[in-house]
C-alpha cells in the first residue's frame, strides 16, 4: 500500500485521519508542523501528502510551495485538510500547488474517497 504523510497539529484530526487511513491498510507517517512534515516527505518520499492548512510556525501553504518547488519532492500529490473552504480559499489552496483539498471537520467516505482518488 501507498505511504501517505499527515502533517496536523490537531492531536484528535491526526488520530481521526492515522485511523481511518491504517484501517484502510495504507502505512502512514505523522508530522505536528511543517517543518518535521518537509524534512519526512524529503527522506521518504510518500505518494501523498495530507495537509493542514493552519500549522504552527510555517503554514500548510507555503509548506506545500516548497514540496512543489522542490524537484525530489514535486511529484508528491498534496490534499490541503482545512476548516476554511469558504469562497475563494479553493483557489488559495490550487494556487499554493495543493491537488486537492478535504474539509473539516473530516468525512470519513469523503476523506477515503480523495484520498483513493489521489493514489489512482
Amino acid at each position: 500500500m501507498p505511504l501517505i504523510l499527515v502533517i496536523e497539529d490537531n492531536a484528535a484530526n491526526m488520530k481521526l485521519a492515522v485511523f481511518l487511513l491504517e484501517k484502510e491498510g495504507y502505512e502512514v507517517l505523522q508530522a505536528v508542523d511543517a517543518e518535521e512534515g518537509l524534512r519526512l516527505a524529503r527522506e521518504r518520499l510518500p505518494a501523498l501528502v495530507l495537509m493542514d492548512v493552519q500549522l504552527p510556525g510555517m503554514d500548510g501553504l507555503a509548506a506545500t510551495r516548497l514540496l512543489k518547488f522542490d524537484p525530489v519532492t514535486q511529484h508528491i500529490k498534496v490534499v490541503a485538510l482545512t476548516a476554511f473552504a469558504m469562497t475563494g480559499d479553493r483557489e488559495k489552496i490550487e494556487a499554493a500547488g495543493c491537488d486537492g483539498y478535504v474539509a473539516k471537520p473530516i468525512r470519513y467516505q469523503e476523506f477515503l474517497k480523495v484520498v483513493g482518488d489521489m493514489l489512482l
